[in-house]
């Protein structure tokens, strides 16, 4: 079995990215991992050079910020990295550079590409999230996270990043996959409030015009206490995380009590807990 990676990142210095982190978690499960650098205004090709394991291939690129709507340029530079994966690949596992496994997933997630290595029928593999919030104490709880999504798929079958690169799609069809026991840890929403600040302007660029992100995006640095519920997180977090973590230079403290769902949201969280069903939630994939 060969599994190629394949992962994008633009200015990740700028934005403290945790991209080093993320690269560092997927090497053990590749045998390769291609990493699409885009045009940075620092030294972000020089941080992933730095990692220095022959498994990593660089490709360059240079961004349309012209492509604006619904985040369509993070699809485009997703689908560069893909295409430049080993055609003899059996899976390509992607990552984004705020995303980071656990090294206690690493069996479990090698299990399950070994399983279904040659069950034809299934083309991706489906991951659970765990999406931190404001620091490394609290996850997001609410329906605005989404629960689950693919980041393993079969090679040569013609799956492309879908929309703002959260999915894949196969014939504008969704992907067929089998869920795994495995976790992928989310911390974009995790940095300093002022960094943050700088990254949703960035980030806001790639839906709306400039003037539009000023109106948006006003504040210095990123009020954390507008979230709806947040939940503590009670395990521990990938080793390669502690680095960072123990970097942390600034405090965010949550009251758990607080939660500030609309009325419509309470209801559907009282049916999710009353039945163990979450209704109307969007599903970018088709289990099987």
């Amino acid at each position: 079995m060969k599994v190629a990676g394949f992962t994008f990142i633009r200015n990740a210095v700028r934005y403290d990215y945790p991209v080093i982190e993320s690269i560092t978690s997927l090497l053990p499960l590749v045998d390769e991992l291609v990493v699409c650098v885009g045009d940075s205004d620092d030294n972000t090709l020089g941080l992933i050079e730095n990692i220095g394991s022959p498994k990593i291939k660089i490709i360059h690129s240079v961004w349309d910020d012209s492509l604006r709507e619904g985040g369509k340029i993070l699809a485009v530079e997703t689908n560069k990295a893909l295409a430049a994966v080993a055609h003899d690949a059996d899976w390509c596992f992607y990552l984004q550079g705020d995303e980071v496994l656990h090294e206690e997933d690493y069996e479990a997630i090698r299990n399950a590409m070994v399983y279904y290595k040659d069950d034809l029928n299934v083309e991706g593999l489906l991951f659970n999230y765990r999406h931190f919030y404001g620091s490394y104490q609290y996850i997001g709880n609410s329906r605005k996270w989404y629960r689950n999504e693919i980041r393993i798929v079969r090679n040569n079958i013609g799956v492309y990043s879908y929309k703002d690169a959260q999915g894949f799609r196969i014939d504008n069809r969704k992907l067929k996959v089998k869920p795994i026991n495995a976790f992928i840890y989310h911390y974009g929403w995790v940095k300093n409030p002022h960094l943050q600040t700088e990254k949703q302007k960035n980030f806001h660029k790639l839906w709306h015009n400039d003037e539009t992100v000023k109106n948006m995006v006003q504040a210095d640095e990123y009020d954390y206490n507008s979230i709806d519920s947040l939940v503590a997180y009670q395990g521990f977090h990938p080793i390669v995380m502690n680095s960072r973590i123990a970097k942390v230079d600034w405090d965010f403290q949550f009251d758990l009590s607080k939660v500030r769902l609309k009325f419509k949201y309470r209801i559907l969280n009282w049916l999710e807990i009353l039945t163990g069903h979450r209704f109307f939630e969007y599903k970018n994939y088709r289990k099987i």
